[in-house]
C-alpha cells in the first residue's frame, strides 16, 4: 500500500509517497517553501499544490506543528504564533482544499509513529517515549505501540528551573547559547532522568536533526533503568509517520 505523507514545517512543507510495508519513500521528496504568513488559507493552498504535484488520489496524512485532536487544532503552531488556527478543523479544511480525505496529527507524534512502526521502537511493548529535538522539544507517547496523542513534553518544567524544557534543551539552543556537546548532553541527561522518573518507560528514543550526532552527547546506558537510543528514520520520520496515520485511520 502506498500513501501520501506530508510534513508541515516552519520553513518547508514536504511530501512523499510512502510504502507502508517498508516505510520507505517510493518517490523523491518534494518541498515547497512554507508561506511566510503561515495563514490557514496560504498553507492549505500549498498543501493542495503539493498533492497535485504527485497526481495522487487516496488518503493523505499531514504532520502539523501543534496539538491536534479529532482533526481540530488545540494550540498555536510552535514556529508561528499566528492567530486563527486554534479551533479550526484542519482535517476538513485540508480535505476540502485537496479533494481527498486528509487526517492531521501533531508532527512530533508523526515522527514517533514512524519510529515505532519502522525504526528504533519497532516491536517494543509497554511505554515508549520518542523525543524530537529541534526548534522546540516535541514528544510522542506510545503504549504497546499505540499512540497516546499530544504529549506536550516541551512545556514541562524540570525541578529547580524557571523555564520550560524547550527553552532549556531544544536542539537549536546548543548553537544559540554556544554550548559544548558535553554541556548539551548534561541538559539532555537531566531531562531524560525526569522523564524516566515520571513515566518509567521501557525505551526513550531521541530524534530530530541533532540525533544524527548522538555519539557526541549521549550514551545508551546513561539512565538508571531506561535504554536511550537514537532515532533511525531522521528526516524521513515526519512524512512516513503521517502516511502511517492516514493508512491506519482508513482501516
Amino acid at each position: 500500500m502506498q500513501v501520501l505523507g506530508i510534513d508541515i514545517g516552519g520553513s518547508g512543507i514536504k511530501g512523499a509517497l510512502v510504502d507502508l510495508d517498508s516505510g520507505e519513500f517510493l518517490t523523491d521528496r518534494i518541498r515547497i517553501r512554507t508561506p511566510s504568513s503561515f495563514s490557514i488559507e496560504a498553507v492549505e493552498k500549498v498543501v493542495a499544490k503539493l498533492v497535485c504535484k504527485f497526481d495522487y488520489t487516496g488518503p493523505i496524512g499531514v504532520g502539523f506543528p501543534a496539538a491536534v485532536a479529532g482533526g481540530v487544532v488545540l494550540t498555536p503552531p510552535t514556529a508561528h504564533h499566528i492567530p486563527g488556527w486554534v479551533g479550526q478543523s484542519v482535517d476538513d479544511r485540508f480535505s476540502e482544499a485537496t479533494g481527498q480525505r486528509v487526517v492531521v496529527l501533531n508532527d512530533a507524534d508523526a515522527a514517533g509513529l514512524a519510529e515505532m512502526r519502522f525504526g528504533a521502537g519497532k516491536g517494543v511493548n509497554g511505554v515508549v517515549i520518542t523525543v524530537t529535538l529541534g526548534t522546540g522539544v516535541g514528544a510522542g507517547l506510545f503504549m504497546d505501540g499505540k499512540l497516546v496523542p499530544n504529549l506536550e513534553i516541551g512545556k514541562l518544567f524540570l525541578p529547580g528551573h524557571d523555564e520550560v524544557v524547550e527553552q532549556y534543551m531544544a536542539g537549536r539552543l546548543r548553537k544559540e547559547l554556544g554550548l559544548k556537546w558535553s554541556e548539551y548532553g548534561e541538559r539532555l541527561h537531566e531531562f531524560c532522568l525526569h522523564v524516566e522518573h515520571v513515566f518509567s518507560p521501557r525505551l526513550i528514543i531521541i530524534g530530530g536533526g541533532i540525533s544524527s550526532k548522538h555519539q557526541k552527547f549521549f550514551t545508551e546506558d546513561q539512565l538508571h533503568r531506561t535504554p536511550l537510543v537514537p532515532a533511525k528514520l531522521l528526516n524521513q520520520a515526519g512524512i512516513t509517520g503521517a502516511a502511517v496515520w492516514a493508512a491506519e485511520a482508513a482501516l
